[in-house]
């Protein structure tokens, strides 16, 4: 099995202080008898954030940094005929306004329910189609546009731009520059648009905007047997909620980094992949032998250094 965990690194000075005080005894004993393998160095401001660049090369995907093609991907799971066009996501967003940048809002926390969702799509769609782009609903959150600008589009992924200053990921290609002047033009037709006052009136956020990311063509994937990325890190970290992030990596712990070393214990070939905003870190191992059981007792592996790393 591969378990990816995306997040796993503390994302401020507090954290990583608080990082510290973290009981996690099975992934002190997984690391302690799964070996080092390769490490994916980068920055915080790569389009595609470590997690991933890790889930791709799990899959077989090919992609330049921002272009690894996960709309097509999963649109088709979301039953879209994508056939050969270039894809991308079209995620419906709220831009909050600040006193100094616009930061965009996690769009999991806007409640968009699949009937407001349809009715926002239906309300834009002629600005898309009338610009060349084909539309395709997924799901309240998911939404689909092709076009041929698509392609070889580089954009960052969403979870490098929630809860930062959009202005820092917009591009400038010409192909990110229509992008930007439909974002404009939704904006100014999603103004004090009906189904956003009714939102308002709920206490919802409205919907003002829209995230394209994950662009490119469909691809073959030939995926590496008992995959799993687990993200229950993600919604705290983005939310820079340390102590969410403290508890969802307990639960972590107990749960799926104890599931890796029993079917390690158990013969199973074993890979884990730590991922923070900057690096990712892959461990493996064939099988538990009675070496690395021993290895586990006279050393300590110094995870919260290697989170800390990453």
């Amino acid at each position: 099995m591969h378990l990816i965990v995306p997040f796993a690194a503390p994302g401020s000075d507090a954290g990583r202080a608080a990082a510290r005080s973290l009981q996690l005894p099975n992934l002190a004993r997984l690391l302690g008898q799964l070996d080092p393998q390769a490490r994916d160095e980068g920055d915080e401001w790569s389009l595609s954030p470590p997690h991933e660049r890790a889930l791709a090369r799990a899959l077989g995907l090919a992609g330049a940094d921002g272009a690894i093609p996960w709309a097509a991907r999963q649109a088709r799971a979301d039953g879209v005929d994508v056939g050969d066009l270039a894809w991308g996501l079209v995620s419906p967003v709220h831009w909050h306004l600040g006193t100094e940048q616009v930061s965009l809002v996690d769009p999991a926390t806007l409640m968009l329910d699949e009937t407001t969702s349809r009715d926002l799509l239906d309300a834009v769609r002629e600005l898309f189609v009338g610009d060349g782009f084909v539309l395709a609903w997924g799901a309240a959150d998911r939404w689909y546009a092709a076009h041929e600008s698509l392609a070889d589009l580089p954009t960052a992924s969403l979870d490098r731009v929630v809860g930062r200053n959009v202005d820092g990921w917009l591009g400038s290609n010409p192909a990110a520059r229509r992008l930007r002047r439909l974002q404009a033009e939704v904006q100014m037709l999603l103004h004090a648009h009906p189904l956003n006052a009714a939102r308002e009136a709920r206490g919802l956020l409205p919907v003002n905007s829209f995230w394209v990311s994950g662009c490119g063509v469909a691809q073959p994937e030939q995926a590496e047997e008992g995959l799993v990325l687990d993200d229950r890190l993600r919604a705290p970290a983005l939310a820079e909620d340390g102590a969410a992030w403290l508890k969802a990596w307990e639960t972590l712990d107990a749960s799926a980094i104890a599931a890796c070393a029993a079917a390690l214990d158990q013969g199973q070939a074993v890979r884990l992949t730590l991922c923070g905003e900057r690096a990712g870190a892959s461990f493996a191992a064939q099988r538990a032998s009675t070496w690395r059981r021993l290895r586990t007792r006279w050393q300590a592996p110094a995870w919260p250094a290697l989170l800390e790393s990453l």
